[in-house]
């Protein structure tokens, strides 16, 4: 009976009332990921080297590949259902073992998050080849590819585990191309073909809305960094401006996205005809890069936090410019693609970035977080004014 596929069809009715709709079993998934990204940005701020920053990359892209991977399964199938609420907890659970061997991952628990990663990835596409197999012979055919994709990226993430930690980044780096390339190549398998974006029939609103919610997320994390630092520091008026001017930078990051992009995209991929393809470029792909910039600035606004005043450390100049800059980069990309050129209001922000770099060994940390932030600040306002004459113009 496994083997045969499940009896009940448990994909989400298309069209029906409400059938777009973020489930809060969905909602408590994600919870898993407030600590995987913790973790991540902690991981950062305790190593800021080239090393560190290269680990930390590819892990948050593993992090990512996990629940964007599940976000798409979440909009085929109905999470209302039992066995697909089922899955979730399972992969919560299994995610929570992730999330704890992030910070050791390049150390004693390589293996230990190479096996729940592989388990997470590898489980829900079998569960999926049972779920759809009666169902839905496109999408059968479909995780039939992916399966075969994750496992021969899932030996390398093993092989990975059991490799000493000095070549552990390079079974990992293999392991996550084979998983990055997967959907650019339509998952293309010898004997089954390739997938094409019209294949993948999505939910627009649902894939939008769970981005949007995992950029939430991420912007929050920042905030309770920002709040638990502050807390513990003695208070007085620049320990207060510098956590003013890192929740500011939070205030910002959020109207950068939300105010004109986010719901830009939002109709751009309600309205094509084929919401995979934009899905697979602005969801699966470039929404990494603005959870990146959000971990790198949470990184420098604990630094500023923490060292407010006097010299200023090149970690915190590179956390907080280089940081920004990523956003402001991921928005752009996010925006040109939606609407087809790219805002000169972020350009004009990465513009800033630049030549702050040149002058911000001279200032003081709180100095240069005010100075990022107005830049975020800028940006916003300026996309803001161009809305009116033009909505495709930034």
């Amino acid at each position: 009976m496994v083997f045969s596929g499940a009896i009940r069809d448990y994909s989400r009715k298309k069209n029906a009332k409400d059938s777009s709709k973020v489930d809060f079993v969905e909602l408590f998934f994600d919870l898993v990921f407030v600590f995987a990204i913790t973790q991540i940005s902690h991981l950062l701020l305790h190593d800021l080297t080239l090393k560190g920053l290269v680990e930390s990359a590819l892990l948050l892209a593993a992090v990512w590949w996990v629940w964007v991977y599940t976000t798409w399964v979440t909009n085929w199938m109905d999470p209302s259902k039992p066995p697909i609420r089922a899955m979730l907890f399972v992969l919560m659970l299994a995610g929570l073992v992730l999330s704890t061997s992030i910070p050791t991952a390049f150390g004693e628990r390589g293996l230990i998050f190479a096996i729940a990663f592989v388990f997470m990835q590898l489980g829900r596409s079998l569960f999926m080849l049972w779920a759809v197999r009666r169902h839905s012979q496109s999408n059968f055919r479909n995780f039939l590819r992916i399966s075969i994709w994750l496992a021969i990226s899932g030996m390398f993430w093993i092989a990975g585990g059991l490799a000493d930690p000095e070549h552990r980044i390079f079974f990992w780096g293999l392991a996550l191309a084979v998983e990055l390339g997967g959907p650019a190549l339509g998952f293309r398998t010898p004997g089954l073909g390739s997938s094409t974006t019209a294949d993948w029939d999505i939910d627009g609103d649902h894939m939008a809305e769970r981005a949007a919610l995992f950029i939430i997320i991420a912007l929050g994390e920042s905030i309770l960094v920002s709040g638990a630092t502050f807390a513990e520091q003695h208070w007085n008026l620049i320990s207060f401006s510098a956590f003013l001017t890192t929740f500011t930078a939070s205030v910002a990051m959020w109207l950068v996205y939300f105010n004109v992009g986010q719901s830009a995209a939002h109709h751009k991929i309600t309205a094509t005809d084929d919401p995979g393809r934009v899905a697979r470029i602005a969801y699966t792909y470039i929404h990494v890069l603005l959870v990146a910039g959000i971990i790198v600035v949470a990184v420098s606004d604990e630094l500023i936090l923490a060292h407010p005043s006097g010299h200023i450390e090149t970690a915190t100049i590179w956390t907080s410019i280089g940081g920004t800059a990523l956003y402001l980069l991921g928005n752009l990309l996010f925006k040109f693609y939606i609407a087809g050129r790219p805002p000169l209001s972020h350009m004009v922000g990465l513009g800033l970035c630049a030549v702050l770099a040149c002058f911000a060994s001279h200032m003081s940390p709180l100095m240069l977080g005010l100075l990022t932030s107005l830049i975020l600040i800028i940006v916003t306002i300026w996309e803001l004014k161009g809305r009116p004459n033009d909505q495709h113009h930034a």
